[in-house]
């Protein structure tokens, strides 16, 4: 169980032991875990929104389980969103968008990216009922960690030394993706039946398309690019439901 507990501990701000995590190999190890993470964040998401929207109005208390949902992360992949918009929105050649989304500082485009999506997640998520709510915010992590799954499979990592995404290449594998897949859809089905289950593709579609603009732009992925993806594919489901 070390690999789960080291995706857990790499994924959230939850305190795991060392001994239960373990170290680099163990974090190689870890990432057909990541969709049963994203489960759990899930689940803790949705009893945190049934006892909040319960005492608050639905504004507060969408506010609050969008906080939690960033909070339980550590805003890891917020800020893989803010590197990747600055990069990407620089109009600036490959080596030269890579460089900028290794600086550290985020820019004027990662600061807009970042204030954007916490607002839409805000706007489509406060209209849904309460009793289809807490599946909807169940989904939202699941779908997101399983976008990170399915760009790490494949699509080729770009940076040739550096980043704790290097770490992952060894034992990737497109297994991992079906996986991680296979995961999803019964989550989907639960939602909303049969409709919910054809709808639960469309997660995916976004994360291929965005997969599909990075291998355009940089060649293949970075850990930023992983981040970005799974904070837009983690506002795919409330959209969803908003939509229907």
């Amino acid at each position: 169980m070390k690999p789960f507990f080291a995706a857990l501990q790499f994924l959230t701000i939850i305190p795991v032991s060392g001994k239960l995590a373990g170290g680099a190999d163990e974090l190689k190890r870890s990432v057909p875990y990541f969709p049963l993470v994203g489960l759990l964040i899930g689940l803790a998401a949705a009893g945190v929104d049934r006892v909040v929207f319960m005492h608050l109005p639905p504004l507060p208390a969408t506010v609050l389980i969008v906080m939690f949902l960033v909070g339980v992360s550590g805003g890891l992949h917020l800020d893989g969103l803010a590197d990747t918009a600055d990069g990407f929105l620089s109009a600036r050649p490959r080596e030269k968008t890579l460089e900028i989304m290794r600086d550290s500082r985020t820019g004027v485009m990662g600061t807009i990216a970042v204030v954007f999506i916490i607002l839409f997640r805000v706007a489509v998520l406060e209209p849904i009922a309460f009793d289809q709510r807490w599946k909807v915010v169940l989904l939202m992590p699941f779908a997101g960690r399983i976008a990170v799954v399915l760009m790490m499979a494949f699509l080729p990592y770009v940076r040739t030394a550096g980043g704790i995404a290097t770490l992952f290449q060894e034992k990737r594998s497109p297994l991992h993706a079906l996986w991680a897949v296979f995961f999803f859809f019964p989550a989907w089905w639960w939602v909303g039946g049969w409709v919910g289950f054809a709808l639960g593709l469309l997660p995916f579609v976004a994360a291929a398309l965005f997969a599909a603009y990075c291998l355009r732009k940089v060649g293949g992925f970075t850990g930023d690019t992983l981040g970005a993806v799974c904070e837009l594919t983690e506002v795919v489901p409330p959209l969803v439901v908003v939509v229907m």
